[in-house]
Parts: structure tokens; C-alpha cells; sequence
């Protein structure tokens, strides 16, 4: 899990201009980190990329928080 998150923080640290130490479990995508819709999009086909999975526009628009988003990946990769 531990290298799961340093990678997602790292592309959300890239994508978004946050500082890492914002990017927590708990964090929110949109509220606490900043992001927007086309933001959220983009981290998830980055996603999709980094760890070669699909996320679906059903279970994309599911996840909110940093933590969805590593609990998704621990989970389907």
C-alpha cells in the first residue's frame, strides 16, 4: 500500500502543483487538493496508465479521495 500511495502522490504532486505533504488518505481531490473535473479526468487516465488498469466512468466518478483512489488501485491490480 505504502508504494502504491508514494505513486499516486507523485502524479497528483505533478498534475495538480500540491505540496506531497497535502496529499494524505483523507484528502479530497476537489476540495482539499484543488482539482477540478478535467483535473480529475486527467489523473485518472494517469493513472490507468502508471498501473495499467482500467477505471471505468462508473467507478471513476466513485472515488473522491486519495485513499478511494489507492484502495481502488490495491484492489484491481
Amino acid at each position: 500500500m505504502a508504494d502504491t500511495l508514494s505513486r499516486v502522490q507523485r502524479i497528483i504532486v505533478d498534475r495538480l502543483g500540491v505540496d506531497a505533504a497535502e496529499v494524505t488518505l483523507e484528502a479530497s481531490i476537489t476540495e482539499d487538493l484543488g482539482g477540478d473535473s478535467l483535473d480529475s479526468m486527467d489523473l485518472i487516465l494517469e493513472l490507468e496508465d502508471e498501473f495499467s488498469i482500467e477505471i471505468s466512468d462508473a467507478d471513476a466518478e466513485k472515488i473522491k479521495t486519495v485513499g478511494d483512489i489507492v484502495t481502488y488501485i490495491n484492489s484491481h491490480s
